[in-house]
């Protein structure tokens, strides 16, 4: 660094580099320019390099340069200090390295001179290699800011060559790079993988024909390490989320997720976070076009024998399994499996919903039942196929005439008379049963349901409100297009039920006015 842009006395440059970074609002092109007049580039750069130890004021420039470089103004200055943000990545100071990371990040994003090339400005100076040193050896926030920065690089047509070389023992090849690192290196690795994957379906086709989402499973195979299956589960989740995924986790993952489901050998936790991986999986409206039902009925079975082994145990793992039994009932298809007649899954899921011994599992039960009827469906896919809907017609009255309640009205209601989170999922039950007619019919046949969901003061939250009223609407709506609308018995009940709906979810009164509260003053 030159002579002329050191500093002796930092203090001014600290005071002026704290408020820069502070101020409030975004900064303008303007006022970082006003800043970059009074304190070059070079002279905040030297004195970063050579003032660090000077108490605050690495983090006052690291948090300065920050805002300068997510400007406008401060972008169109960084093709011209490439050797410093070069320099930067290596730094031994952590902030130093996550600032030029994100440095690298805000020129890719913001760059707009078409006369130089971005990408080809990072390759001439060899800034991927040293941001893939950052991913695995930087620190939490580190390896975080060299993700999004590799992810933006990734965002460019003409970066995946280098992100994804054709020569499998390139030293940056992510396989290659994998297979050498500790296991916390991996897990960022695959980090990285699951975030390039996510970018578009274009990259994740690049990503699954570098064959780079086997890495992914072979980490979960064959790592005696609970935290770091753990962690590569978690990755898994976050795949199935992706909208184009779905299409690149072939039937290999179900059965990977099929062996976990089904080792008792294995952690509670790790079998518990498979099922919920196959639940988010099963349940995409699409994935019966990459998997075949054989595939799916297999993970349905395993988690069909956990519960069965769990029995009436209330753990986080039975939980667990009820709420990805619902995750898989919540599309059409998946719904039909579970009541399909090869395997009694879906009685757990009844039995559970209308079993009081259990606080957390039967609130799972419920919810899992809500989805399998189709309340999260639309209207006209909530009907399932007629041997689907005997069996769970036959499920229901079977669970009723073996309980106190003897009918399915009365474990409805005795659901409403719980406490909120309970009445919530028993809204949702009846939202998506009672668009069949025997449900209908119980539900007119018992005046305090339909007094429950047309009290205007039964819920105080706003999400119970929302809940009954579309429970309401629900009832009306199957009433208004039944048979039971001519019968003259229930004609008190239409007319509750269409006040109701008019009413809306959220008014409590039929008359609400302003009252002057008066009391006696208070006189000493």
């Amino acid at each position: 660094m030159d002579e002329e842009f050191s500093l002796n006395d930092p203090t001014q440059l600290l005071e002026s580099a704290s408020e820069f970074a502070h101020h409030p609002g975004v900064q303008n092109d303007a006022a970082t320019k006003d800043f970059l007049d009074r304190f070059p580039l070079p002279v905040i750069i030297s004195a970063l390099q050579t003032k660090a130890d000077v108490p605050g004021l690495e983090n006052a420039l690291v948090a300065c340069l920050e805002r300068v470089f997510k400007t406008k103004y401060g972008t169109s200055l960084i093709p011209h200090y490439m050797p410093f943000l070069q320099v930067g990545l290596k730094a031994d100071s952590q902030i130093v390295r996550c600032l030029a990371c994100k440095t690298v990040s805000s020129f890719l994003e913001n760059f707009d001179d078409k006369s130089i090339s971005a990408i080809q400005l990072i390759i001439n100076y060899d800034m991927y290699p040293l941001l893939l040193d950052c991913l695995i050896y930087g620190n939490e926030q580190v390896s975080t800011s060299a993700i999004d920065a590799i992810k933006n690089l990734a965002q460019f047509p003409e970066s995946m060559g280098i992100i994804f070389p054709s020569n499998i023992n390139e030293v940056t090849h992510l396989g290659n790079l994998a297979s050498r690192c500790p296991s916390l290196g991996r897990v960022r690795v695959l980090s990285l993988i699951v975030k390039l994957f996510s970018i578009s379906s274009s990259v994740a086709s690049v990503v699954y024909n570098s064959n780079l989402l086997s890495l992914l499973e072979t980490e979960i195979r064959n790592s005696n390490d609970t935290l770091v299956t753990l962690s590569a589960l978690e990755l898994l989740y976050e795949l199935t989320e992706i909208q184009h995924g779905t299409e690149f986790l072939s039937r290999t993952t179900l059965q990977l997720l099929h062996s976990i489901i089904s080792n008792s050998s294995m952690e509670s936790i790790l079998r518990s976070r498979a099922m919920m991986i196959s639940g988010r999986l099963l349940s995409k409206e699409n994935i019966y076009l990459f998997v075949d039902e054989p595939s799916a009925k297999g993970v349905i079975s395993a988690i069909n024998v956990r519960l069965g082994l769990l029995n009436s145990q209330d753990t986080d793992e039975c939980e667990s399994a009820l709420e990805a039994l619902g995750q898989i009932g919540s599309s059409i298809q998946g719904a039909v499996l579970l009541l399909s007649s090869f395997l009694p899954v879906a009685r757990h899921i009844v039995h559970a919903a209308f079993n009081w011994q259990g606080h957390g599992k039967q609130l799972a039960a419920l919810h899992a039942l809500g989805n399998v009827v189709g309340e999260n469906r639309p209207e006209d896919s909530i009907i399932l196929n007629g041997d689907a809907e005997e069996s769970l017609r036959r499920l229901i009255y079977e669970v009723a005439s073996e309980s106190s309640k003897l009918t399915p009205s009365g474990l409805f209601l005795s659901n409403l008379k719980q406490a909120a989170e309970f009445r919530l999922a028993g809204y949702r039950v009846i939202t998506g049963l009672v668009a069949r007619l025997w449900c209908l019919m119980e539900i007119c046949s018992k005046q305090e349901i339909i007094n429950m969901v047309t009290d205007p003061a039964t819920e105080t939250t706003k999400i119970g409100m929302e809940a009954k009223y579309n429970c309401c609407k629900a009832i009306h709506r199957a009433f208004m297009s039944s048979k039971l609308v001519s019968d003259p018995a229930l004609s008190g009940i239409a007319g509750k039920l269409q006040e109701a709906v008019q009413r809306g979810p959220y008014l409590t009164r039929k008359h609400t006015e302003a009252a002057p509260v008066v009391m006696t003053a208070e006189r000493f």
